[in-house]
């Protein structure tokens, strides 16, 4: 199992994880859920109290992941298989990430 937090403009909305057996949940968390002025980080991922799983990386935090000859450098470099999405968003998404979502690696 690996997790990371999901940040939104430096603030922690919530958790996302990988399983064991590959498939994945996002959780917010409560104290992003009970303001009212933050919002979902995507909507496709509505503020709920319920996790969200699905079997694979959730479309919003794939399309975060470099593509093409960019994806491909970035795996070789870091020595990251090319089917990690979680491994690769996890390296990627630390830093360089389009918009206010960052994810940061738990552990």
């Amino acid at each position: 199992m690996r997790a990371a937090k999901v940040l939104f403009k430096e603030e922690e909305a919530g958790v996302l994880t990988q399983l064991n057996d590959g498939s994945f949940l996002f959780r917010y968390n409560q104290t992003w859920l009970a303001n009212s002025d933050k919002p979902p980080i995507s909507l496709s991922l509505p503020k709920s109290e319920r996790e969200f799983q699905s079997k694979y990386l959730f479309p919003f935090f794939y399309n975060l992941l470099p593509e093409g000859s960019n994806r491909k450098v970035a795996c070789q470099l870091n020595r990251i298989d090319l089917d990690d999405d979680f491994g690769l968003l996890m390296l990627s998404a630390k830093y360089d990430c389009i918009g206010a979502i960052k994810i940061i690696k738990i552990g």
